[in-house]
Parts: C-alpha cells; structure tokens; sequence
C-alpha cells in the first residue's frame, strides 16, 4: 500500500505507477482526498491517493484439457447402425403428420365465429351500383325487413336514452332530460337542453367534438348506427352558417365545373360534405387533408 500526495489526481497516479513499477490498469486507487483550488488562494487541497499493486493470475489451463478429451470422446463414439435410423424416420414423420394436424385443427374457426349471414356492404358515401335481378322478387321480404329495422330501432332508442341519461345524471351539469329519437333509419338524434347545456359545447366547439366522438363509437360499435348530435341548438347554428358559405361555392361551381372549400373544421367539414355532395350527386365530391392535417373539401367531374 502506498500513499502519494500531488497536486492533481492525474499526477497521482502517474506517479503511484512509477514507483510501484507497473501500468495504471494494475493498480487498485482509492482517493482519500480531491483537489481543490480554493478561493483566493485559501483553503487549497491537494490530491492524496492510496495505491495497490493487483497481482495477475495465472489462466488455468485444465478447463482447456477438459474440453479437449471430450471432443475426443465424441469423435471416439461408435456410429448408429441403419435399421434404428428407419424406424426412427417413421416415427418422426408420423409425429410431424399428426403436429401438422394439430395445427389445421387449431386455425379452424369454431362455429360461434362464422357468419352464416353475407357481410353488409360497406358504406361508400353515396356511390350508386347496379345490379340485376330476377323478376318474380319476393316483395314481402322487405316489407318484413323494414318492420324489422323500425322495431329494431325503436328499441335502440329507448336503451340509448336510458343509459345516456342515467349517465349525464351523475354530471354536475343541469340539464333537460336528454331526448333520443330516430332521425333516420340508421341515424340517431340525440338533444342536449337545459340551462348548462350550452356549456357542453365549449370555446370553439371542442368540448362538442369531444362529445360527438365518444356518443358516436359508443353507438356505431354496439348498435351500428350514425350520430346527429344537437346540443343547445349548436348543430341547427352551424348548418346555417355553411349554408350561406356554400353559396359562393356554388357559384363557382356552376361556372367553371369545379370549386374548393376553404380549411373547414369538425362538424362544419361534414355538414358541408352533405350539402354538396346532394346538391351535386353527378359530381366528385371528397374530403382532402393538408400535410397539417387541416380539411377541406374538393369538387370536380369523374372524368377529371
């Protein structure tokens, strides 16, 4: 053990090194003391180290030997004759045959799983496809459907009015009873009213956006149907409102064939939608996003 004392830690162990005639990497310091400049020129410190010499070790070679005689030993064993070999074969091939079975048996689906009926079409926002059938059409078929849907419906609107109300009823918000009604066959009408109604609409319509898109997964993905929320007449309001900007748009369209929306947000995007695209069914009419994710809307002709 050896004690040094220097001006710098460096120097430190420079010099530990050279007195105990070995590299720094084989010693084992421990700093009893770190520098300091002081202030002034008071209360400086210097670096005081405790050095020790580590001894090497000497690798052992008899793990070495080891490995050695069993790789002899395994060169040394005596081969397997054929006819196991055969029989081995068979087994593993009937192993493998019966292992791939398990596995086709696991990917079938159970039945509980398989729709006997066909998967509904998807909604391709208004896009009209032909298609032939035969004459003699069973036309009581849809008398039974529609009847089928309405009661359907009817049912979907008393759950949903009663689960949406006894959850706003833990709210800290006076509000009216809120109504749910079948706007159309696949869309409900759901009223907000009340005194603090309005508060659920928000700066700006967040706290409505924020609303409609809860109610909406909720209802589309348990009873698949579309939302029309109204809240403190906020939706009435703002139909109204794109209804006198579209009159420019028109204009436009109507002259050169073609137009494009301003940046249009939330609700007032596909209100606008709505409007165009029934007020021009032989045009194209979609929704385009900019690199910030801002929407508007272009129209133009199919051949365009």
């Amino acid at each position: 053990m050896l004690k040094i004392e220097a001006s710098t830690l460096e120097i430190a162990y420079q010099n530990a090194a050279s007195k105990l005639e070995c590299s720094i990497t084989q010693l084992k310091i421990e700093v009893v003391q770190v520098p300091s400049k002081g202030f002034l020129g008071f209360f400086k410190k210097s670096a005081i180290i405790v050095a020790i010499r580590l001894e090497e070790k000497e690798p052992e070679k008899k793990p070495l030997k080891a490995t050695q005689q069993e790789n002899i030993s395994d060169k040394e064993t005596p081969t397997v004759s054929v006819s196991p070999k055969k029989s081995g074969t068979k087994k593993t091939k009937k192993e493998k045959t019966h292992k791939k079975q398990t596995v086709l048996n696991d990917t079938i689906m159970p039945a509980s799983f398989v729709s006997d009926q066909d998967d509904e079409d998807d909604d391709l926002n208004g896009l009209d496809f032909t298609a032939d059938y035969d004459d003699e059409y069973d036309e009581r078929s849809d008398t039974e459907e529609e009847v089928q849907t309405s009661t359907n419906l009817d049912s979907i609107v008393e759950e949903v009015q009663s689960k949406i109300n006894a959850l706003f009823n833990l709210t800290c918000f006076t509000i009216d009873s809120i109504e749910v009604s079948a706007y159309d066959s696949e869309t409900l009408l759901i009223e907000f009213k009340g005194d603090d109604a309005a508060l659920l609409i928000g700066k700006e319509g967040y706290r409505y956006k924020a609303l409609s898109y809860m109610i909406f997964n909720w209802i589309n993905s348990k009873y698949e149907v579309q939302l029309r929320l109204e809240i403190a007449e906020f939706l009435q309001n703002q139909e109204e409102s794109i209804g006198r900007y579209l009159i420019n748009v028109y204009e436009n369209i109507d002259r050169d064939g073609r137009a494009q929306t301003k940046i249009l947000d939330g609700v007032l995007v596909q209100i606008a939608l709505k409007e165009l695209r029934a007020k021009y069914p032989q045009k194209y009419v979609v929704i385009r996003s900019t690199r910030d994710g801002l929407k508007y809307i272009i129209i133009n002709d199919y051949n365009n």
